[in-house]
């Protein structure tokens, strides 16, 4: 294993575990990870991504969205049906804030606003390197990762 996939490897590693309340309710930092063994992560970062939605959502505590005022993400489909939200906020992850989480988390306020087929000519390691590792409220946010892995 090169260094790059090792180093790739642990990067997802620390984003792909994330907790429940990171993309729930945005409170805590309790982590619940779905799942736990490095072979587990290795074929989640390589798994090639065939569908995409770009969703949003209120933003907590509120009961509707006005533009920027919500949160994005995208929703990937893999080979197996799976479905993923890859996602970015303000102190989601560990070592990056560009998450990965199991999209039977997501609440019924996520509504799909663009839908794209990749063919799995991309990974899921690709939507998490396109969100980046930063979260920058005013340049770099959920909507402007959430583009950039529709765009990839």
């Amino acid at each position: 294993m090169s260094f790059k996939t090792a180093l790739g490897l642990l990067l997802l590693a620390m984003v792909s575990m994330v907790a429940e309340s990171s993309w729930g309710n945005g409170k805590g930092n309790s982590y619940n990870y779905d799942l736990s063994k490095m072979s587990d992560l290795t074929k989640l970062y390589n798994s090639k991504v065939y569908k995409a939605e770009r969703m949003t959502r209120p933003l907590e505590g509120m009961s509707f969205q006005l533009g920027k005022l919500s949160h994005s993400g995208v929703r990937v489909t893999l080979a197996d049906g799976t479905k993923w939200l890859v996602h970015k906020g303000d102190g989601y992850g560990i070592s990056s804030q560009t998450v990965v989480v199991a999209a039977r988390h997501m609440s019924n306020n996520w509504k799909i606003v663009e839908i794209k087929d990749f063919r799995g000519s991309k990974t899921v390691s690709d939507f998490v390197k396109a969100g980046g590792t930063d979260y920058k409220l005013l340049f770099d946010n959920c909507h402007d990762a959430a583009g950039r892995m529709m765009d990839s």
